[in-house]
């Protein structure tokens, strides 16, 4: 259970009124839409006040007085108004639903936005699960609360006044007895949402690690079934399902008390008022007609206070949902441009360095005054064991994160003064991780290009040696890659992420250990053609192979996050004790198994 959970099962949501008034004021870009659904409301709920007067006149004077012809054309108009009230009804659902799906369309896009606009701090400490489930079920619940729960609270408010109006206008004794019962009901109501608030916000919060663990094992369903963990992961899912299923029970025995509490409340006045109004016909002090009509108002004023049950915990659930997509939306990015920013003209390639250090979240420090320089054209290598920062400078580059002190220089100017779009459009990354879309081959190259033309993306794929294993696929090209590149072996996806690289023709190329994945012979392949196209390009490379180091201008040997060493292969030879460490335990030994690439042919 993730701490954000824990914290929500402590204390409820806070301010559900502001979070449910900022929910509605997605609805004012279509305020025509909705004008028009609440002209009709107002509409039927006129209707409602006059049918049952008009029943009242029937029974008077059409059934009572025995007149034929007024009781035929009395439900001929019965039957108007109700044709009139259905047509009105759909014209009322048709701009309800129109405009809610508007608002759910409207908060997606906004989630997806500011998803992709924050940065990478904030999705390594943020559950897959968690955002998926905001994103379509805490959504969906946001539709339902702009949409027919507002609707229906409203009609059942405009009924309930108008009901009350026509009752006290009828027989105003009859009527403060019938509606002493509203305010018993009203509290019985809030009382019921006090409660169930903070369980539809666990409720919620469940459904997200429920959705995370489904997630986490489609995604790694390889693995689980590589290490027969299969029961293992039923039970862990099993686990956090019972959890869910007993909140879930828990609020249905909620729900299935209070709404046949409210439905006794409203029959026991019915019985009472039939009674006692049934007396007064009797004694002649009410008419047949009064007393019927006074009974349809009666159910149409239990009706409201049946719909405020109903409507309650939707409005529970929809101010848990809300927080939890406002929480997205109102996220602040650890990377963020400032307000003079200008664009970053086509670049050299000189970066530099200049006291660098960086904390993971401000806590896990892992860079300590990082400072160094590179020409355009270098090739920088960077060499060290796991986690002593390599990952990390070449992740400062584009902004994915922000240094904690010191600066990063493009030419002279300091990333932070220019646009994101405007940095990371010149720089082409390979990460050690490829990551494929589930879709064709060629959308995969021409991911970071969309507009390239068929020709470009072949020539990134030939400079990658990526087109021969393409065009022997069954559609070439067109050929789907599934999900996450499924149907590819680890080569290939490999092979296919640095012509997506390639056809950027970026001023700095940054490799993370991009030939991790391919044999010897694809290796050097890929590392010939990697050599003609980083002339002229800044390119930093995270060095595993010792034909990497041979042929890098400026090799940094990092140890916990500080340049331990720096120079040439042959300079930190002599010089770095470190590095003749590394060199005859990893990289020597290393080449030697895997066959030496194009170091010796420098």
């Amino acid at each position: 259970m993730s701490p954000d959970t824990q914290t929500t099962r402590i204390k409820p949501p806070p301010d559900a009124g502001r979070i449910l008034w900022r929910c509605y004021r997605y609805l004012r870009p279509y305020w025509r839409r909705v004008t028009v659904a609440w002209t009709a409301l107002l509409c039927i709920n006129l209707l409602n006040v006059a049918i049952p007067q008009l029943v009242r006149y029937v029974v008077d004077r059409g059934i009572r007085d025995q007149d034929s012809r007024f009781l035929g054309w009395s439900v001929l108009s019965l039957l108007g108004l109700t044709l009139v009230k259905g047509g009105l009804s759909f014209l009322q659902n048709r701009w309800v639903e129109t405009s809610s799906q508007s608002v759910a369309y409207d908060l997606r896009n906004a989630i997806h936005q500011k998803l992709a606009s924050l940065s990478f701090s904030y999705h390594d400490r943020t559950e897959t699960g968690h955002l998926l489930s905001r994103a379509v079920q805490d959504v969906e619940r946001i539709r339902f609360l702009t949409g027919r729960a507002s609707m229906r609270m409203l009609e059942g408010a405009a009924l309930l006044l108008g009901t009350a109006a026509a009752l006290l206008w009828m027989n105003a004794h009859l009527a403060l007895l019938a509606l002493a019962a509203i305010p018993l009901m009203v509290h019985r109501a809030m009382a019921f949402s006090s409660r169930y608030r903070p369980l539809s916000s666990e409720i919620q919060q469940q459904l997200a690690v429920l959705t995370t663990r489904l997630e986490q094992n489609l995604r790694g369903a390889r693995v689980v079934k590589a290490f027969a963990q299969e029961e293992a992961e039923v039970e862990r899912f099993d686990r956090e399902n019972a959890r869910w299923f007993d909140l879930s029970a828990l609020a249905s025995r909620l729900q299935a008390v209070n709404a046949p509490l409210l439905t006794l409340m409203t029959n026991a006045g019915m019985v009472f008022i039939i009674w006692y109004g049934g007396s007064l016909v009797i004694r002649g002090q009410l008419t047949l007609g009064e007393l019927v009509a006074f009974s349809t108002y009666l159910g149409q004023l239990a009706e409201p206070v049946h719909r405020m049950g109903r409507i309650i915990p939707i409005l529970a659930m929809a101010a848990a949902a809300g927080e939890r997509i406002f929480e997205i939306l109102d996220a602040k990015s650890d990377v963020e441009e400032a307000a003079d920013v200008t664009l970053l003209p086509t670049i050299q390639g000189h970066v530099r360095f200049e006291g660098v250090s960086f904390a993971y979240f401000g806590r896990h420090r892992v860079l300590e005054d990082v400072s160094f320089e590179a020409l355009p054209g270098q090739i920088i290598a960077l060499l060290g064991a796991t986690g002593s920062g390599k990952s990390s400078i070449i992740n400062l580059i584009p902004r994915f994160y922000d240094p904690t002190e010191g600066r990063i220089t493009l030419d002279g100017r300091d990333i932070r003064e220019v646009t994101l779009n405007s940095l990371r459009d010149q720089i082409g990354i390979v990460l050690q991780e490829t990551t494929l879309f589930a879709s064709t081959v060629r959308e995969n190259i021409a991911f970071g290009r969309p507009e390239a033309s068929e020709a470009d993306v072949v020539a990134a794929a030939h400079a990658a040696q990526a087109h021969d294993f393409i065009a022997r696929m069954p559609q070439g090209y067109d050929t789907p890659v599934g999900e996450r590149g499924v149907t590819l072996s680890g080569g290939q996806k490999q092979r296919i992420a640095i012509a997506r690289a390639l056809l950027k023709d970026p001023r700095i190329l940054i490799l993370d250990d991009a030939t991790s994945s391919v044999d010897t012979e694809t290796e050097q392949l890929i590392q010939q053609a990697l050599e003609r196209l980083m002339c002229g390009r800044t390119s930093f490379v995270i060095a595993q192979r010792l034909s990497t180091v041979r042929v890098a201008d400026l090799i940094l040997l990092l140890d916990r996050g500080r340049v331990a060493a720096r120079g040439t292969h042959e300079e930190l030879l002599r010089t770095s004790g470190l590095y003749v460490e590394i060199y005859h335990h990893q990289l020597r030994r290393q080449d030697t198994l895997m066959g030496e690439g194009w170091g010796d042919r420098r």
